[in-house]
């Protein structure tokens, strides 16, 4: 993988392996934990598990924990838009949608990443990765018009499903974007990235209060196996890798990832979740992963000059 002025980047191709590899796996593990506990409340309790993992491996690896006072602001940020808002509604989307339905439609990352980084930092994407994304959003639109064709009833739950991810696409690619900046180089990412998923934790603890009432638990054994893995490992150990990513290669690239997790999670839902393949699904699934292949594989993809779920 290379960076903004062309040159391969070290470090990278094994750390995007593993996040790729146990974000693949994570939507199915999510579905599991929608049951009495309200989704907000399992956010709450994810990334309070997540935040005091992050400050132990901080201190383990002797990141400083102090924050300047005009970073305070920017880690309350990437806290709200990636641990906040980017999870609640993929938590709520699994309540509508089948988990590899979700992680198809969040392959979509790669292009709000991509605008982004134009609007944002400059970087405009070429000619081939928009035709190469517009194939791929033609993909979402099959799947999910064969999921409004399997049952009339739920097309409210499909199209709840859909503005759901899509909101979390949002918050997700907001983040991304943000760890390009100049800003957030200056900034450890072990040290950011504990103080920003106490702070999303904070935030998640406030609209679960709101939304769901006081704290549900429940004290089923899968239920915190889950909700410990996609703590440690699918946000701990995951974002402490995928951020530096994305200061190196940039938000655009850094997103290739969403191209391939969405072949591990519709597997995983095939085998766990009953998922029946027809011909119209399967061509939406080929043009959505087949159309954001294409586009990490464009020379022109945008790479910002210096990436997490």
């Amino acid at each position: 993988m290379r960076g903004a002025d062309g040159r391969p980047v070290h470090g990278v191709v094994l750390p995007f392996i593993i996040f790729t590899l146990i974000w693949g796996s994570t939507w199915i593990v999510i579905r599991d934990q929608l049951g009495p506990v309200p989704p907000q409340w399992s956010v709450t309790y994810r990334f309070i598990i997540a935040a005091a993992a992050m400050f132990a491996i901080a201190k383990w690896k002797k990141s400083p924990l102090r924050l300047a006072r005009s970073d305070w602001l920017f880690v309350g940020g990437i806290g709200v838009f990636q641990f906040c808002l980017n999870f609640n509604s993929v938590y709520v989307a699994e309540h509508f949608i089948t988990s590899g339905l979700v992680a198809t439609v969040f392959a979509l990352l790669l292009i709000p990443n991509s605008l982004l980084a134009w609007a944002l930092l400059g970087q405009k994407p070429g000619g081939r990765f928009m035709a190469c994304s517009a194939i791929a959003i033609a993909g979402i639109g099959l799947l999910f018009w064969q999921e409004l064709r399997r049952d009339q009833a739920d097309a409210a739950a499909v199209i709840a499903g859909i503005s759901w991810t899509l909101l979390g696409v949002l918050g997700a690619s907001m983040s991304n974007v943000l760890q390009a900046t100049d800003r957030a180089r200056h900034i450890p990412v072990l040290t950011m990235l504990a103080w920003a998923m106490l702070a999303g934790a904070a935030v998640d603890g406030a609209v679960a209060f709101a939304v769901a009432g006081p704290p549900v638990i429940e004290w089923r054994l899968s239920y915190w196996v889950g909700l410990t893995y996609l703590a440690v490992f699918a946000s701990a150990l995951c974002f402490s890798l995928y951020f530096p990513v994305v200061r190196k290669v940039g938000p655009g690239k850094a997103a290739y990832s969403s191209a391939l997790v969405p072949i591990v999670a519709m597997a995983l839902s095939t085998l766990f979740e009953d998922y029946h393949w027809t011909l119209l699904s399967a061509a939406g699934a080929a043009l959505a992963i087949g159309g954001m292949v294409l586009a990490v594989m464009s020379r022109r993809s945008p790479a910002p000059a210096p990436v997490a779920d």
